[in-house]
């Protein structure tokens, strides 16, 4: 377990918060980290039902499909940058700031898109411009998620971190829940034209109110506590002439074996995850050519089941440890792999429903621990650079390749066993990396664990006085 030593002024480990404080602070994360969800899920969900025809025409579906994908995986590769730049101002300036700005570059690039003329319309500029506010709202989303979770992680105690810091992870579902619910309502009140007429463009709108809300939200919270003591000593050292190095270097210089299991850990999870939610949308009206709203609602009946567990695997982390619960999740997602497809083969709603939901559940116990977990892995100073940028490289390896590759499997072997093949390696990756981690639960996040020592004092040749005796 990490060491549990002290700092200065601040009492050994991260002392529990007053009950009233801790749930602002979480409402807070929960609140805005749920709207940034909503937009980015927003782009996944349209890229598999409108833009491929919109944006992308083709005479054959799934290549129009696999274009739409390609600029969904745009996003994903702007995210390690905006890790990096969040990252690093994020741990100069704080947590709350860099929020702030993360919120208001997303919501405004989701905006835009409602206002966005058609392929029809415009001709090529059409999908350039898309795939341009696609990229703005990879970058505010690689800042996010490392800030919302480390907001909240820094102001919980020791022994419930696990808890509260999983539920920042619980606006992913909220999100999507939010965005493939809009979405499915309108395609249920609405016809085929009118949706892809201008129906497409309200959930789009919807954002400019979403983030306003989240901003007044998120603008009355406190900054981190443990930042707050980590910039006093960083200004101490410097006003003493000690100089500090990016965070970003000191992250690749002293903790890249961290980043490297942060990558693991999310690895099969991010596979799985949008595997579930947005490639499933392809796979049932697509290839099983089933109404659309088949998909959404089996997706909205999931991501709700998905919202409520994601707390309760949090809450288990804390009392058997980050590694067990996560473990279960990767094996459970290894070998649901291969049922999910097979239920949904089936062509039946219920049955549909049921592989979506148990498969996130299986993802939740993944999911959950795993704000506390990495963001356990790091010091104060690099926590931000470190957390952000061990998430975001995972997204592009995991989360931006998994549509392309999974519709590209479909397409070329016409059969989804490739696809749960895939899925369940990803899974496999993930449980071996957390099994070879070391466990973080109750470590003292004040604590500095990779600080270099002290230089030892020079030797006293035999009869010399020390100079401050």
């Amino acid at each position: 377990m990490a060491s549990q030593g002290t700092s200065q002024g601040t009492p050994q480990g991260t002392a529990p918060p007053a009950r009233a404080g801790i749930v602002r602070i979480v409402a807070a994360s929960l609140v805005g980290t749920t709207i940034e969800w909503y937009d980015f899920f927003l782009y996944g969900s349209a890229a598999a039902l409108v833009f491929n025809s919109l944006f992308f025409p083709s005479s054959d579906p799934l290549v129009g499909t696999l274009l739409s994908f390609l600029t969904y995986a745009v996003g994903f590769a702007a995210r390690p940058l905006g890790g990096v730049v969040f990252g690093h101002y994020g741990d100069r300036m704080g947590r709350k700031k860099l929020l702030v700005i993360s919120l208001l570059m997303m919501g405004g690039a989701t905006f835009a898109m409602g206002l966005l003329p058609t392929h029809a319309t415009i001709g090529v500029g059409a999908p350039v411009l898309l795939t341009v506010l696609r990229l703005v709202q990879g970058f505010a989303l690689g800042g996010e998620w490392g800030g919302a979770v480390l907001l909240v992680s820094e102001h919980g105690g020791d022994k419930s971190r696990g808890f509260w810091a999983s539920w920042p992870q619980a606006g992913a579902p909220g999100g999507n829940l939010l965005a493939t619910g809009v979405l499915a309502l309108l395609a249920a009140v609405q016809s085929e034209e009118a949706f892809l007429a201008w129906g497409w463009r309200v959930p789009f709108l919807l954002s400019g109110v979403l983030v306003m809300i989240g901003l007044w939200i998120r603008i009355s919270v406190t900054e981190s506590p443990v930042f707050l003591e980590a910039q006093r000593k960083a200004e101490a050292a410097a006003a003493a002439g000690a100089q500090e190095k990016p965070p970003v270097v000191e992250v690749f210089r002293k903790s890249w074996r961290e980043v490297l299991t942060a990558i693991g850990t999310r690895f099969g999870e991010n596979i799985s995850y949008y595997i579930l939610t947005a490639f499933v949308l392809v796979y049932v009206t697509v290839h099983l050519d089933l109404p659309k709203s088949d998909a959404l609602n089996a997706v909205l009946i999931g991501s709700a089941f998905h919202f409520v567990t994601i707390p309760l695997w949090g809450a288990l982390s804390d009392r058997v440890g980050r590694r067990p619960v996560t473990i279960v999740g990767a094996l459970g997602m290894a070998g649901w792999a291969f049922a999910f497809f097979t239920l949904i083969d089936s062509r039946s709603f219920p049955v549909i429903a049921l592989a979506v939901t148990v498969g996130l559940l299986f993802h939740g116990a993944m999911y959950g621990p795993q704000a506390a977990f990495i963001s356990e892995l790091f010091d104060t100073k690099v926590r931000y650079s470190g957390a952000s940028m061990g998430s975001q490289l995972a997204s592009i390896i995991g989360g931006a390749l998994a549509p392309i590759i999974a519709v590209e499997l479909l397409k070329d072997y016409d059969s989804a066993l490739p696809v749960a093949l895939y899925m369940s390696a990803a899974a496999v990756v993930t449980a071996v990396t957390v099994h070879f981690a070391r466990e973080t639960r109750g470590r003292d996040l004040a604590a500095d664990e990779t600080a270099d020592p002290a230089p030892a004092p020079a030797p006293q040749r035999e009869g010399t006085v020390p100079l401050n005796s």
